[in-house]
């Protein structure tokens, strides 16, 4: 393949790696393999929000290649799909048309459906309220409370609020859900049911990310990371906080 073959289809896996929740050495890794598989030098210097990479050959030849990361989730299963495929490219040598064609049937995949993932998140706030001793109705009340705010947090996305915004809100409304169960059923133990409602909310792989790139060396992208990790905690806490003074303030009148 040519030098802008291999910088564009290095760059596109990389892109999908970032965009997916991937490492930040896990991303220039992949990207650097596939540069040595066809004897092309690849640098890159990655954020969580965005790369540069350039191509060289033996001869000189350099291409340079920017992309921006905006959407940013946590896609396990495409993660796998993509080190597969960049492990085939570097034992295999692939065509450029067969790596365009694997890249977009990945990216063509199906994200799992919305009442699945609605079903999974009120299973996890089930899970992590008995974990912490919580009863089973303080875990059935998290299920109910925690497939709520799901809906509504895909919602809010929509109208395009900056993240963190969308974090507090969640926060606020499992505290609230959680006051208003409490003040018909006096059994149900407010702090059980809003830590299992909020523990999808908690950025748990931006942390553990954080910390693998920073054993890596990479600190600057792992400050970044780290640094979002404690803002949309911060902002899951300050929710919570708002939802119990006002409560408080009602149970005071």
């Amino acid at each position: 393949m040519e030098v802008k073959q291999v910088v564009e289809v290095a760059t596109k896996i990389g892109e999908l790696l970032l965009s997916s929740g991937a490492e930040i050495y896990r991303v220039e890794d992949t990207m650097r393999r596939i540069g040595a598989a066809y004897k092309i030098e690849i640098e890159s210097f990655v954020m969580p929000n965005g790369f540069s990479a350039t191509g060289k050959t033996s001869d000189g030849k350099m291409i340079t290649c920017v992309k921006r990361i905006k959407d940013r989730t946590v896609d396990l299963h495409k993660i796998e799909l993509l080190n597969d495929l960049s492990r085939r490219i570097e034992a295999e040598k692939l065509s450029y048309d067969v790596i365009v064609k694997e890249i977009e049937n990945i990216e063509k995949l199906p994200y799992f459906n919305f009442p699945l993932r609605i079903l999974s998140a009120g299973i996890v706030a089930f899970s992590f309220t008995q974990l912490f001793e919580g009863t089973v109705l303080d875990a059935f009340f998290a299920f109910i409370i925690t497939c709520v705010i799901y809906v509504l947090k895909e919602k809010i996305e929509k109208f395009g609020f900056f993240q963190f915004f969308e974090y507090f809100i969640s926060g606020f409304l499992a505290a609230i859900f959680a006051l208003f169960v409490n003040n018909f059923i006096w059994t149900v133990n407010i702090d059980k049911v809003i830590i299992g409602s909020i523990m999808i909310l908690v950025p748990g792989i931006a942390i553990t990310n954080a910390i693998k790139d920073a054993l890596y060396g990479d600190i600057v992208s792992s400050l970044a990371r780290l640094g979002e990790a404690l803002y949309i905690a911060t902002s899951i806490g300050v929710g919570v906080g708002f939802a119990l003074t006002l409560g408080i303030g009602w149970v005071t009148l």
